[in-house]
């Protein structure tokens, strides 16, 4: 599954696998779920599935798709490209010889930048030295709260040529994030039914933060009933640094 990405800081998005499970508040009110129950009410065969009910949590099964490996190939200009917006690579039901499968398809493709964001950075961490990291192949964690900082510190040794946080959906202040070691900081708050309401403080002190740490920051949106309801200005314009090491085209 891959396509055109309306998502600021990428182009493309491209899903070996989709599916997964709540594991912590940033998943409340998530919007691949949400996505993938319109798309399985529209017939979408990879939506049909709801994975194994004996391992299933809340949310939507995971699923590989051995025959979207090959979309990136079939790519021929540059793309930004945002791996797994409907499924986490690192999830504990994708094998590791199948994220190998996907890593190999990043480094056969160079022409492309891949931008991989997991919430579990534990896995991440436990088997980031079996794998092979191309310098196009960026790494992240989502961190909506202090209480998922770990997070951070399990990426900081992760060797991507970029490694970035997603503070998005924002759901508090983040006084202790320790930016040392990370390329790139998006924030951003919460959209759809129910959206939590972002502190404009917080997003401040996390803009000073990258300031002082040289690390890139970028401003997604402050949320609200749609993804562009509050609009995107932070203190009258807009915010899109991309990370040094980018030969992105979306800035």
């Amino acid at each position: 599954m891959a396509a055109n990405s309306t998502i600021e800081w990428t182009e493309a998005t491209w899903n070996p696998t989709t599916g997964c499970d709540q594991i912590s508040a940033g998943c409340d009110n998530c919007y691949a779920l949400t996505l993938a129950k319109r798309l399985k009410a529209m017939g979408s065969a990879k939506y049909q599935t709801d994975g194994d009910p004996r391992t299933s949590g809340p949310g939507f099964g995971v699923s590989l798709h051995p025959d979207a490996l090959d979309i990136p190939r079939r790519w021929r200009d540059p793309r930004v490209v945002f791996v797994n917006s409907m499924s986490d690579l690192f999830h504990a039901r994708v094998p590791l010889e199948y994220v190998r499968r996907v890593f190999e398809v990043m480094a056969e493709t160079p022409r492309h930048t891949y931008q991989v964001l997991t919430k579990r950075a534990s896995r991440l961490a436990k088997i980031a030295p079996q794998l092979t990291w191309p310098e196009n192949v960026w790494m992240g964690v989502s961190v909506e709260a202090e209480d998922q900082l770990g997070r951070v510190d399990a990426l900081r040794n992760v060797p991507a040529s970029v490694r970035f946080v997603s503070a998005e959906p924002l759901l508090g202040p983040l006084d202790e994030l320790s930016l040392h070691n990370i390329d790139w900081l998006i924030v951003g708050g919460e959209s759809g039914a129910g959206a939590r309401p972002i502190d404009p403080e917080w997003v401040r002190y996390l803009r000073q933060k990258s300031a002082e740490s040289d690390t890139a920051f970028f401003f997604k949106q402050w949320g609200g009933r749609t993804p562009k309801a509050g609009g995107r200005l932070l203190d009258g314009r807009t915010w899109d640094e991309m990370p040094k090491a980018s030969r992105s085209s979306v800035a």
